[in-house]
């Protein structure tokens, strides 16, 4: 059975996550640092762990399946889990893929590496309403694949 997992610490399209689940009867769990408000139900869980660096990641990644979907914006987790066969969506609707998370672990370096010298600055673009909608309609994309993969 499909599971949404939600890299859930700084993810703004949360509300989004929980109407396509909903909608599709899939269970979601919100992983994070600390509590965060959220709609209860029977299939929205929670999942609170330690301070420390990839906490997050590392309970995500333990528990991801290659018949789920995760919901992250950061890289090296994206890659973790696309390495186990999950599917990956960022919060701006980009999908992370075999074919084009070498290209995104590229580009996260080198924007790092760019911004350690100098050259660029740190920051991000704003999410607009645009990514939002993207969101999810790859994320309905995403869930109908997985439907026909059965």
């Amino acid at each position: 059975m499909t599971e949404i997992y939600v890299d859930a610490d700084a993810c703004p399209v949360k509300d989004e996550v929980m109407r396509v689940a909903g909608r599709h009867k899939y269970k979601v769990f919100f992983v994070s640092n600390s509590w965060m408000r959220l709609d209860d139900g029977p299939l929205v869980e929670r999942v609170v762990v330690p301070e420390g660096p990839d906490v997050a990641d590392d309970w995500i990644a333990d528990h991801v399946s290659d018949a789920d979907i995760v919901i992250t914006a950061d890289i090296p987790l994206a890659d973790r889990c696309v390495k186990q066969g999950a599917a990956v969506v960022g919060p701006t609707g980009k999908p992370f893929t075999p074919d084009s998370i070498g290209m995104a672990l590229a580009m996260r370096d080198l924007k790092a590496q760019l911004r350690e010298s100098g050259e660029i600055s740190g920051y991000n673009a704003a999410f607009t309403k645009q990514d939002r909608s993207r969101f999810l309609q790859t994320l309905e994309q995403v869930v109908q694949d997985l439907k026909r993969r059965g």
